[in-house]
């Protein structure tokens, strides 16, 4: 893969999308927003979040609740009754890790510390959270190199000819790290998500108006 490819198709989507905006939260908080978001929209999880951190304003309290109440606060993001005692299991898995760790906060910044690799490991270890989570967690919340792969960024990675069809959205993840150099990982994967919302839609992408179409191997292949 050219390196000129990507480069090109970054400048074009920051052309279009601009320069998203860098507010991180918390690690933790990253995470269970996270969860919450999986096999939902953006609407559903934020409503879920704020009803959350309404019900409970410390993540202590999320642990320690019945698990009923905290089903019944995410019952919009959906899957309430797995995403529950899923949350309320991470949160107990933290707090084991921080007593362990003479730590004396439930928090996970200690993560940012360790080798990336590791720190994916870690972080996958815990139930309910794998490669796209983890990498969301790294990138947004501690600095640290993780790409993370969603439904867009697998769909319009693919179609530009970024991944190899037929490419895995796990083994998209360390393709797309490899591929894009690190200072862009912020802005590349969030104007990827954009682009797969306003252009690059699943049944009917609007390859007529895209920006990409130059460096498009989907787009190629339509005009042929």
């Amino acid at each position: 893969m050219s390196n000129s490819k990507v480069k090109a198709i970054h400048r074009l989507l920051l052309k279009t999308y601009g320069e998203p905006e860098h507010s991180p939260m918390d690690a933790v908080s990253t995470l269970i927003c996270t969860i919450l978001s999986q096999n939902t929209n953006d609407n559903n999880r934020d409503r879920a979040y704020i009803a959350l951190r309404k019900k409970f304003p410390t993540w202590e309290q999320v642990r320690d609740a019945p698990t009923r109440q905290v089903v019944a606060a995410i019952r919009s993001a959906g899957l309430a009754n797995q995403k529950g005692p899923r949350i309320q299991g991470v949160l107990r898995r933290i707090t084991d890790e921080c007593k362990s760790r003479g730590m004396p906060e439930l928090n996970i910044d200690f993560v940012a510390d360790l080798p990336v690799e590791e720190a994916k490991r870690w972080l996958t270890s815990l139930d309910g959270v794998g490669p796209k989570t983890a990498a969301i967690v790294l990138l947004f919340s501690l600095n640290r190199p993780a790409f993370p792969v969603d439904t867009h960024v697998h769909r319009v990675t693919m179609r530009l000819g970024l991944i190899p069809k037929g490419t895995t959205a796990e083994k998209a993840h360390g393709l797309l790290e490899a591929l894009v150099p690190l200072e862009w990982y912020y802005a590349f994967h969030l104007n990827l998500i954009a682009h797969g919302r306003a252009i690059c839609k699943a049944s009917r992408p609007l390859c007529e108006i895209c920006p990409l179409q130059k460096h498009c191997d989907y787009f190629a292949k339509r005009q042929t």
